[in-house]
């Protein structure tokens, strides 16, 4: 990938990291879950009458999608539920790319130098990592964070792939991505906002600033990482856009109070590392 590309994914990383916190520190799950999707839809809104229609053909891999991008919310509400962010975020973002590395190769048929392919092992290697805490692993004391944060990433790497290759046949990764996002926000919000329509009228005017930004930012993280796509092979793009693990990690010890320790400096270093390898 060359320089505009990896900066792209990297944004994308810092902001999915940043609206994920956001999702956390409310507390609140689905409904907060439901605000953020508001701004997301909202935002995507606004950008439709600038953006073309994407072509027919995307149009299976785009229903799947917003199928995909449900169930995925469903999983991410029960994780943060039942485990710490610094904890489930990086198993499910480990298991993403490490899925997508798989199908990109035997299904799809990208063939990557080896510097690279060492890389994406490092990179998910260091991922995996943030989930240890010294020489224990804190994140497997309880088995149902664990479950839900693979299936989780399952969902991860399954939406990635169907927007990869969708936004690719679309002939817009513009107008898949904001018709994509305006369109799962008419099927999320309405269903899970009636469940949880009692904790969302409850939210104060500051809750609902937070939501709606951290709509936005999920929206411009996810344009970011699918444009990056149409530009790059969808196994190193999916890859680096998990470095989010190491903004996480940060977030999580500098506002929800979780421990950062030297176990995860040395995780971080090796992302950093594993990016390096792709990016030679």
């Amino acid at each position: 990938m060359d320089l505009t590309v990896t900066a792209m994914v990297l944004l994308a990383a810092l902001l999915h990291a940043g609206w994920n916190a956001i999702y956390k520190g409310q507390g609140s799950g689905l409904a907060t879950g439901v605000v953020i999707t508001i701004g997301m839809g909202g935002a995507s809104a606004l950008a439709l009458p600038f953006v073309p229609i994407p072509a027919p053909e995307s149009w299976g891999y785009f229903a799947a999608s917003v199928a995909l991008h449900l169930c995925y919310r469903l999983f991410l509400s029960a994780c943060y539920r039942y485990g710490d962010l610094g904890q489930v975020y990086p198993i499910s973002r480990g298991t993403g790319p490490l899925l997508v590395t798989i199908v990109s190769f035997y299904w799809l048929g990208e063939k990557l130098p080896a510097q690279v392919m060492l890389g994406i092992i490092v990179v998910i290697i260091g991922i995996v990592s943030l989930a240890f805490r010294g020489g224990g692993i804190s994140a497997f004391h309880a088995m149902r964070p664990v479950l839900l944060a693979i299936g989780t990433g399952i969902f991860i790497a399954a939406y990635t792939i169907a927007d990869g290759l969708g936004a690719r046949l679309a002939g817009t990764p513009h107008g898949y991505i904001f018709w994509l996002m305006f369109v799962d926000s008419l099927v999320f919000v309405p269903v899970v906002g009636y469940l949880r329509r009692d904790t969302i009228l409850q939210f104060s005017t500051k809750d609902w600033l937070i939501g709606l930004g951290g709509g936005v930012m999920a929206l411009t993280a996810y344009w970011l990482f699918v444009w990056a796509m149409t530009l790059a092979p969808i196994a190193p793009a999916a890859a680096l856009r998990e470095t989010s693990v190491i903004f996480a990690a940060i977030i999580g010890a500098l506002f929800l109070k979780e421990s950062f320790g030297k176990w995860r400096i040395l995780a971080a270093v090796t992302v950093t590392i594993g990016v390096v390898l792709m990016r030679l």
